[in-house]
């Protein structure tokens, strides 16, 4: 149990003792009692099934983005990916600083080389995987448009139809080679650099899958396998790409200065809140990687000077943080992990400030 919640005079003394008798040691290796921790923070929390990493860790932290620097100076906890519902997760002191520890819950199996594995997808999610899923199958990006004019593209549906759907066959002009599943995607928007209009992408919609019956000369045969719009002339046909979304996030600020902007929300929203997708303007060429978060801030008012009449642009202020899940080379896409106020495409993004006792690599 956590002795320290006693009093706020033990708190502060321990919290003393962090920074005085360990000369910043302790500070270096995790949290303090008075910095970076909650102070609704319970003592013990058992995982529901629901729960994320990020929701477990903003109960204890006030900033569950640091979750991994937290758990990770902590040898009770060798893997927090592997976190199951019925699992309690308990503060404690351990040398004067709050420790984060692990009980593991009945219905959790220890393993061992003669039990069977536990699947990894009953462990606790990093973060709402499944919405970034969904995202991830109706949306991508190319960041050459240019090669848009070399690949194949529907011509016309079997039978005169304008349209077609799951189950139809329907005509693609140019080459479609291999055999596998084939995405239908139609062009969505264009991300530019709104301040130099660099074309920083070009956004694709899914509107549905399908498989190479045959290829005759430059015409492909195809068959609709599903469908999520109506197939229509003129919609791109491409490989599906490698969907593969990894579970284990790594939150962590960018090891290089970003400054960035929302460039947009798919979907056309105006108004952002929490979980949702947004479209950044900085991609790996600047250093992002999945796992990175970013704090937004929001744009300041722009006001009238009552004296002169100029346009007076208000202070930014911090609004929420992002964190990238899919980074392409120029831009990137992220989830809204925090919104303390309601954000907007223009908003600034920049990296995250760490917090005082946090754990510093």
């Amino acid at each position: 149990m956590r002795q320290t919640r006693r009093s706020k005079g033990m708190r502060r003394w321990l919290g003393a003792l962090a920074a005085g008798l360990l000369v910043g040691a302790v500070q270096a290796q995790g949290l303090s009692w008075e910095n970076g921790l909650r102070d609704s923070a319970p003592d013990r929390y058992t995982v529901v099934r629901g729960d994320t990493l990020w929701d477990i860790s903003g109960r204890f932290l006030q900033h569950p983005w640091q979750w991994p620097e937290v758990w990770q100076v902590n040898p009770q906890i060798e893997n927090p990916h592997l976190i199951y519902p019925g699992d309690t997760v308990y503060l404690y002191d351990c040398g004067g600083r709050p420790c984060l520890g692990l009980e593991r819950g009945q219905g959790v199996v220890r393993l061992s080389p003669e039990v069977r594995a536990v699947p990894h997808r009953e462990a606790v999610a990093p973060l709402p995987l499944e919405s970034v899923r969904h995202f991830l199958r109706e949306h991508r990006v190319v960041t050459d448009p240019e090669r848009l004019d070399e690949l194949a593209y529907v011509v016309a549906g079997d039978d005169g139809r304008l349209v077609s759907g799951a189950g139809d066959r329907f005509y693609a002009r140019g080459r479609v080679d291999g055999g596998g599943r084939f995405g239908i995607y139609r062009v969505g928007e264009r991300y530019r650099d709104p301040t130099s209009g660099e074309l920083l992408g070009l956004e694709l919609e899914s509107v549905g899958e399908a498989r190479r019956l045959r290829q005759e000369d430059d015409i492909a045969v195809m068959e609709a396998t599903r469908s999520r719009e109506e197939i229509r002339s003129n919609d791109i046909i491409l490989p599906l790409e490698d969907r593969a979304l990894t579970t284990e996030f790594l939150p962590r600020a960018p090891e290089q200065p970003i400054d960035g902007r929302i460039l947009a929300v798919p979907g056309g929203v105006r108004f952002i809140g929490r979980l949702q997708v947004v479209a950044l303007d900085r991609g790996t060429r600047d250093g992002l990687a999945a796992g990175h978060v970013l704090a937004v801030e929001q744009r300041g008012e722009l006001v009238d000077d009552p004296r002169t009449g100029e346009a007076l642009r208000m202070p930014g202020e911090n609004a929420g943080l992002v964190m990238v899940f899919r980074p392409y080379e120029k831009m990137s896409y992220g989830l809204v992990m925090q919104a303390t106020r309601t954000l907007a495409v223009g908003d600034r993004l920049h990296n995250p400030r760490a917090s005082l006792g946090t754990a510093r690599r």
